[in-house]
């Protein structure tokens, strides 16, 4: 069989899309299947420009306005302060460096036609898993495979809208993207119910592909040593929710811990300064799965976080990123989550009393079974897809 062409974003910085876009690379390489991940660097100037377009068609919408004072703010922080600029610097040159050596790369591709012309020397492209399918990104129309011809086979695995509804237009062009594509399988239900409602299609639900491994399976991956000597909460919060941060400090005081946080993730975040023991910046996405492993307990509102925080059988709580009533949310990918785990409790507000929630207990037999479950017929659906 011809090679597996991977449309992934290996090349954020951040930990989750680098380490789904490991897996995805991870899990072909077990089946035995020859693949490589198509090089981002001769197309980015295309996607960008598409995106650019697209922001500047929201450029009164007031979710958009946020995003961008978000973007604003981490700016005047680097003109401002020396120190964060330099640390900020320091983690994007690791996940640069873990994108240029973790991944087996195509060669460079001009643009996306030009893909598209080369597009047969592939068996078969598959694009996942992550937020792919976020309105800008279908603007792009890099994820939606259009640039792949038709006879050439096209598979969306564990792909995610990140969104529960679609603006009118990026919905008319998801109708038509997706009609061509020759298996699709999703991440979440709330994928499904858009699928549906688009296209008129039923499509599965399968595993995110860092669930297609087990903890000794990742474990192999990560750094044997441990870093933090004492024992830790790890903080991992992408939002801005200062109730959250005093949770983790009254359960840090309950629990005797120190609290290690991988700080100004997505934003800077003032209430960032001076929370944790240990502010981490010098992390590399396999340093922060062996972080998660060698917690005494996880606090997160972030999908891949609660993913490795349960695959390594930590107590752990999740939190809402956003607000329910956002119109930019992606707290969907939690819910259905926790709720394919069979854990639901887990999620909370920040404002519960400690003591009740330690009495919490995760019955960590049950979970696995759901997660073995899904694995399995995850991998089944995919190794049948090609």
């Amino acid at each position: 069989m011809k090679k597996i062409a991977l449309v992934t974003c290996y090349f954020q910085h951040n930990y989750g899309s680098q380490l789904q876009a490991l897996a995805t690379q991870m899990i072909f390489d077990k089946l035995g299947l020859k693949n490589e991940t198509i090089c981002i660097d001769g197309l980015k100037a295309e996607i960008n420009k598409a995106k650019y377009r697209y922001f500047l068609s929201k450029i009164f919408d007031i979710n958009t306005i946020r995003d961008k004072m978000a973007t604003v703010r981490k700016q005047i922080a680097k003109r401002t302060n020396p120190e964060y600029a330099r640390n900020l610097a320091a983690r994007d040159r690791i996940f640069s460096h873990f994108a240029e050596t973790q991944f087996e790369l195509s060669g460079v591709y001009t643009s996306k036609a030009e893909l598209g012309r080369n597009a047969h020397s592939y068996g078969a492209f598959v694009v996942g898993s992550d937020q792919l399918w976020l309105p800008s990104n279908i603007s792009a129309d890099y994820y939606t495979l259009n640039f792949v011809p038709e006879d050439v086979k096209k598979i969306a695995y564990a792909t995610s809208f990140g969104v529960s509804q679609l603006p009118h237009k990026q919905a008319e062009m998801a109708k038509l993207f997706l009609n061509r594509l020759d298996a699709i399988f999703v991440r979440e239900t709330s994928g499904q119910k858009l699928i549906k409602q688009l296209t008129g299609k039923e499509v599965p639900l399968v595993c995110d592909p860092t669930l297609l491994f087990t903890a000794e399976e990742w474990n192999q991956q990560a750094p044997a040593k441990r870093r933090i000597k004492e024992e830790y909460i790890l903080c991992y919060f992408l939002g801005n929710n200062p109730i959250q941060r005093d949770f983790a400090q009254r359960l840090a005081k309950e629990l005797k811990c120190k609290i290690v946080q991988l700080p100004h993730l997505d934003e800077y975040i003032k209430g960032d300064e001076g929370f944790a023991d240990y502010p981490l910046y010098d992390v590399s996405p396999l340093d922060f799965i062996a972080l998660i492993r060698d917690a005494r307990f996880v606090l997160t509102d972030s999908f891949h976080c609660t993913v490795f925080s349960t695959l390594f059988e930590k107590p752990f709580f999740s939190f809402r990123r956003y607000n329910n009533d956002s119109q930019v949310s992606t707290n969907s990918r939690i819910y259905s989550l926790l709720d394919t785990f069979g854990i639901p409790q887990r999620l909370l507000s920040g404002k519960e009393e400690i003591s009740s929630c330690l009495q919490m207990e995760i019955d960590f037999e049950k979970v696995h079974k759901n997660i073995d479950s899904l694995r399995q017929k995850s991998t089944k659906m995919l190794l049948e897809a090609l």
